[in-house]
């Protein structure tokens, strides 16, 4: 499932995300999401969270 709907994310969900750094090579990071930082229903590049490990990313892919 992508992250491009605020709805379908959720605390404590299994999610990859690119960072910032990562968006030119598309590397991905596995985690928990432990904030959702995204206001809007919807983001065309993906929903922005905060990991549990304190990783800042959109996400790409809910595992």
């Amino acid at each position: 499932m992508s992250g491009t709907n605020r709805a379908d994310i959720t605390v404590g969900a299994r999610v990859k995300v690119v960072q910032k750094q990562d968006q030119r090579s598309g590397t991905l990071t596995e985690g928990v999401v432990r904030d959702i930082l995204t206001k809007s229903g919807t983001h065309p590049h993906g929903i922005k969270v905060r990991l549990e490990s304190g990783i800042v990313g959109r996400v790409k892919e809910i595992i």
